[in-house]
């Protein structure tokens, strides 16, 4: 750049940095009254008294206004915290003479969120306000008064550089235009942890999709580096602004493929100036459970298809293991006896029309039928009534028809004989011992897999929600009111249980707090599974890997909601898209569908995106292929490596240490799990640049450079196979080595 131009950029900055000033000085101003609002509320409420007795209504009334206001003061100033990065990210240059306007020129700043001045003039418009539109969706051949638009690259509260798009033929003579256009400027960035927040460079069609109607299902499709989830995202924020009574008080749910996906993309809503949304990977959609483990593909299959629920109806008939196979009782001057065959035709008559947890109290009636049948003598109301009221009754339902998580019941199938009889028939043969092979090893591990997630909200949909028994009667010798023993000499008294109920299980007692069980079962069992919450919008990100049973989990948290759906076929993991599309039309019910597609790639240089742009189409030959609007001069490397030894650990850091030279930003080692032994050393050297990854976790993010280790090793481990590794094929922006492994 000359010196001249160098100026001229300095001026424009100048400029810019004059005006976000006085923006940062507003800021200032507005947390300082959120503060002072705050220390109002704490004011209201106090009171003088220092009597006991009711407290009176003016004092009831200031405690309320105390809760309101330092509730509204403090997110008010989280809020105003949460923008202050990158607060003013854009500006629109507009010219209003063919309107007819008084004042031909305007300026509009925009930003994260409105700010005013003393006066009430709008020093920034809110990005998601009708205002701001304009800065999206004009073009060259559509300005709409726009003359120019202008992104402003900020560290902090301080303008480091602009890029201009002139949407005129020509600029007015007073106009100055800067750089190569915002898009690309934005495009060649390097990437770092967390995504980065690109609202300032969504074009026109993206535009379209963040701002559609609520309504329905809107679904947003494409290839590798399209967009496709920044567009969501700020579709989520833009529908909480939009219409946010709905949306805030029935929640908006946004589902990612993986826990490293949520840690990547969770400041992006909150920098949006969104903070009431919830975000959640497929393995912890279910309250009181993280899974994060995968399992093999067969596995997964098996998990995943809806032939799985046939096995889980019958999983939920069946009788507790280990419960009492017979009873015996003596009601009512008569001696009961039902055996096993009895009890399964009690069991079955109840489920037949109620859920597990919910029928205690139908069990006790339908097993006081089957005790009648069997007597036949005297007055049947008063024998059923004594039968109630029986301890032996009472004991045996205790044991029999207790509660049940589940997580145990789910547990059952790791009881071959039980699995291959509910599973064999309806899975296919051997199919049972893959099944009960998984879940020993979550048995093994202490740790359940993505896929048991949808199985055990699956599970708990069919036996209701835990309950807690009714108390049990006192014995005559024991005491009832006990408070306080000591003055007995007695440090603590017990009576009736003979362990700590307060602590839950998966836990031990542990002097000042708590730790977790060292047992794998009690771990996989700690906690309690939570109902299912409902949302007014769900938002499902790499939506082509949801298996059939993980639809119907989410479909169960947005019966009443709307939906935005993100997902390229070509990309999925999913062995079969058929099944999958059924499940997924039945979450959606009869909701109104609209689709938009995104056809630019924006994230790969087109050197890297033609390398996987070849492997998929081998395989997927009508696979959505984007095209790729960067080039760096610069085709992807490829590398022979032997498989002895330590070869592919030498390999991985002598491409590490090049790439590490090349970019600037992050670089990604991805590599299927068998090497993963020999690499877990590779990355400490790089303060946090360097990451290793698995294929899957790796959907939805991007690096600058990636180092992908045996391609045929992650076609072989991964579901998906080749669509897999195409995903691994474009994470990269910039630079990409691929070790052939061999």
């Amino acid at each position: 750049m000359s010196e001249a131009a160098e100026d001229v950029v300095a001026r424009e900055i100048a400029i810019e940095q004059e005006h976000v000033d006085r923006v940062y000085t507003e800021l200032a101003k507005a947390v300082d009254r959120a503060q002072l609002v705050h220390a109002e509320g704490m004011s209201r409420g106090q009171t003088d008294r220092r009597g006991t007795g009711d407290p009176r209504e003016e004092e009831l009334a200031g405690l309320f206004e105390r809760d309101a206001l330092v509730y509204s003061a403090s997110r008010r100033t989280a809020s105003l915290q949460n923008q202050h990065e990158g607060l003013v990210f854009g500006r629109l240059d507009l010219d209003h003479a063919a309107e007819g306007a008084p004042q031909d020129r305007e300026v509009r700043y925009i930003g994260r969120l409105g700010v005013r001045d003393d006066d009430y003039e709008p020093l920034v418009i809110d990005w998601r306000a009708p205002a701001a539109a304009p800065f999206y969706r004009a073009t060259p051949v559509d300005p709409q008064g726009v003359l120019r638009r202008r992104v402003l690259r900020c560290q902090g509260e301080l303008v480091i550089g602009v890029e201009d798009d002139l949407m005129v033929a020509e600029a007015p003579e007073d106009l100055v235009v800067v750089g190569d256009g915002a898009l690309i400027a934005a495009l060649t960035r390097s990437r770092g942890q967390r995504m980065r927040d690109i609202v300032a460079t969504i074009q026109q069609h993206q535009d379209e999709a963040i701002r559609a109607t609520a309504r329905g299902v809107t679904e947003i499709t494409g290839g590798p580096g399209t967009g496709k989830t920044v567009v969501a995202l700020h579709r989520a924020a833009y529908l909480l602004y939009s219409d946010r009574r709905r949306f805030e008080s029935g929640g908006v749910l946004v589902v990612g493929p993986s826990a490293a996906y949520t840690a990547y993309i969770e400041r992006v809503l909150p920098g949006l100036g969104e903070d009431s949304v919830v975000l959640r990977s497929v393995g912890d959609l279910v309250g009181g459970i993280t899974a994060t483990r995968i399992d093999p593909p067969e596995a997964a299959a098996l998990k995943g298809s809806l032939r799985i629920r046939q096995v889980l109806t019958r999983l939920v008939r069946e009788p507790i293991p280990g419960t009492p196979e017979l009873f015996r009782a003596f009601v009512a001057g008569h001696a009961v006896r039902l055996e096993k065959p009895a009890l399964n035709r009690v069991r079955r008559a109840v489920l037949r029309h109620h859920q597990r947890n919910n029928s205690y109290d139908i069990a006790l009636r339908e097993l006081g039928e089957a005790a009648w049948a069997q007597v036949r003598e005297g007055d049947r109301e008063e024998f059923l009534d004594k039968f109630s009221d029986s301890t032996d009754v009472e004991t045996f339902l205790r044991e029999w028809w207790r509660p049940v998580d589940p997580r145990e019941v789910l547990l059952w199938l790791t009881d071959t004989d039980l699995a291959h009889r509910l599973a064999g028939d309806v899975l296919g043969a051997g199919s049972s011992d893959i099944l009960s092979a998984s879940l020993q090893t979550a048995l093994e591990t202490g740790t359940w897999s993505v896929a048991d997630v949808a199985l055990i909200d699956e599970l708990a949909s069919r036996l209701g929600p835990m309950v807690d028994l009714p108390s049990e009667e006192r014995g005559f010798y024991e005491i009832e009111e006990l408070d306080d023993a000591s003055q007995y000499g007695m440090s603590a008294l017990r009576v009736g249980l003979d362990r700590d109920t307060s602590v839950a299980p998966g836990q031990e007692s542990g002097g000042a707090g708590t730790r977790v069980s060292s047992d794998p079962r009690d771990r996989l069992m700690a906690g309690r599974v939570t109902p299912a919450d409902e949302y007014a919008h769900v938002l499902v990100d790499e939506a082509q890997d949801l298996s059939p049973m993980q639809w119907r989990m989410l479909g169960r948290r947005g019966r009443w909601a709307s939906w935005t759906v993100v997902g390229d076929a070509a990309q999925s993991s999913w062995p079969d898209p058929q099944e999958s599309l059924a499940a997924r039309e039945e979450a959606f019910g009869s909701s109104v569908r609209r689709g938009f597609h995104m056809d630019t790639n924006y994230r790969n240089a087109r050197e890297i995106f033609e390398y996987a742009e070849r492997l998929i189409r081998q395989h997927v030959p009508d696979a959505d292929i984007p095209q790729a609007v960067r080039e760096t001069g610069i085709e992807p490397v490829e590398v022979a490596v032997p498989a002895e030894g330590s070869a592919v650990s030498e390999a991985v850091e002598r491409a590490v240490e090049d790439l590490a030279d090349q970019v600037g930003g992050s670089i990604a080692v991805i590599a299927p799990q068998r090497w993963w032994g020999d690499l877990t050393g590779v990355t400490s050297r790089y303060d946090g640049r360097v990451v290793l990854i698995d294929p899957l976790s790796s959907k939805g993010l991007e690096w600058d450079a990636t180092v992908v280790v045996d391609p045929e090793a992650i076609i072989e481990e991964s579901p998906g196979g080749p669509r897999v590794l195409y995903v691994v094929l474009t994470r990269a922006a910039h630079r990409m080595t691929v070790l052939q492994v061999g």
